[in-house]
């Protein structure tokens, strides 16, 4: 929470559950992220938040961005950002979206198979492609399924299928899981992409590129390490596994760049018992996960609630949404600690919500409209 944010929220009608983002914030983070990878190049997560707002300040930054679809890549085009600094991230693309990828400029693709190398070799000629691997995601928060990437032994027989077709095999991409607080976690990943490395040169492949990927923490009840630290770790890891041969690395971080930028302001609509003897109160919003709190889903991350009653004495609350559906509930499991006193109409802050929220958010499930969004 920033004073900005607080002055905003001070000044503004009252018209419903809205995020406020500072943009100030997400400047200082870029700024960070690049005093502590100097020789990394930052490709933005554009999915964690594609507002105009933060795609221009970003693309005036200097940075690159990592694209999930075709939209995301107009998006990043519009803001300022050449074609050059964009990279089709997503290993799952229609080909035609490849098409058209390569017909605004684009040249830098993932893949993690030999169906999709297949695909940018027949539309994008002589692109350059990088290969997702899979990678445990031990110490995330919000570990990735295996939806994407392979095992790396297969990396190698896909990338040296995209240099036999025509394309430059370019490097290798993986990502150590969303919130990830181990600042050690890359070392193995980067251990496996040097073997890569090495087995794709035995064949005649000159890789050159690492993509780190995510995983950079944003701050919510948990502390997190400076990103800092996570640039030292990394170094280290680079070294150890590439010895004087550094690659060329880039970095895609959505979470660590917006996450801590945006509070959305929501009302307690009503406050419950299941019944007379229960001692665990319901405490519903006017925002659920159909309103931008998505990531509440298994109760993965849990976000800092401040309320105009803080310092009274708290209990244990189950928090959920305003829909009319029974999966809308946010913290069950393990219930948030609120204060007994919190009333109906009471104003709650959820803060570090400037990743993956407005995005979520339903364009009208039961009626509600998308969640309001506001970048000073």
């Amino acid at each position: 929470m920033t004073e900005r944010i607080r002055d905003f929220l001070r000044r503004r009608r009252d018209d419903g559950p809205c995020l406020v983002v500072d943009l100030d914030v997400v400047r200082e983070n870029f700024l960070a992220f690049a005093h502590a990878l100097p020789d990394t190049r930052v490709f933005y997560a554009v999915k964690a938040n594609p507002a105009p707002e933060v795609l221009s300040l970003l693309a005036g930054l200097g940075s690159c961005f990592d694209a999930a679809s075709v939209a995301e890549i107009e998006m990043a085009l519009a803001a300022g950002a050449t074609a050059d600094r964009i990279s089709f991230g997503n290993t799952i693309k229609k080909e035609r979206d490849i098409a058209r990828a390569y017909e605004l400029g684009v040249r830098l693709f993932a893949v993690d198979c030999t169906a999709e190398v297949d695909k940018v070799a027949r539309v994008a000629p002589g692109a350059r492609v990088f290969c997702r691997i899979l990678f445990d995601c031990a110490g995330a928060d919000w570990p990735l399924s295996r939806k994407f990437g392979c095992d790396p032994a297969m990396a190698v027989e896909v990338l040296e299928h995209a240099h036999r077709s025509g394309l430059e095999a370019h490097g290798v991409s993986f990502h150590v899981g969303s919130q990830q607080r181990r600042t050690q976690a890359w070392d193995q990943a980067l251990k496996a992409a040097a073997s890569i490395f090495r087995a794709c040169a035995e064949r005649g492949i000159a890789l050159s590129m690492v993509n780190l990927g995510g995983g950079f923490p944003a701050k919510y009840v948990k502390e997190v390490p400076p990103v800092e630290t996570y640039g030292r770790s990394i170094f280290r890891a680079l070294r150890k596994h590439f010895g004087n041969a550094i690659p060329e690395t880039i970095i895609e971080p959505g979470r660590g760049m917006v996450g801590n930028a945006g509070v959305i302001e929501a009302e307690v609509v009503l406050v419950s018992k299941k019944s007379e003897a229960d001692k665990l109160r319901w405490v519903y919003l006017d925002i659920g996960k159909f309103g931008g709190l998505a990531e509440t889903m298994d109760e993965a991350i849990r976000y800092p609630i401040r309320t105009p009653r803080d310092g009274d004495r708290v209990g244990p609350c189950v928090l959920a949404g305003p829909t009319c559906d029974s999966v809308d509930v946010m913290y069950e499991k393990q219930p948030y600690e609120l204060p007994v006193s919190l009333e109906i109409g009471d104003k709650l802050l959820i803060e570090g919500t400037g990743a993956y929220t407005a995005t979520y958010s339903a364009v009208a499930f039961n009626g509600f409209p998308p969640l309001k969004t506001y970048h000073i």
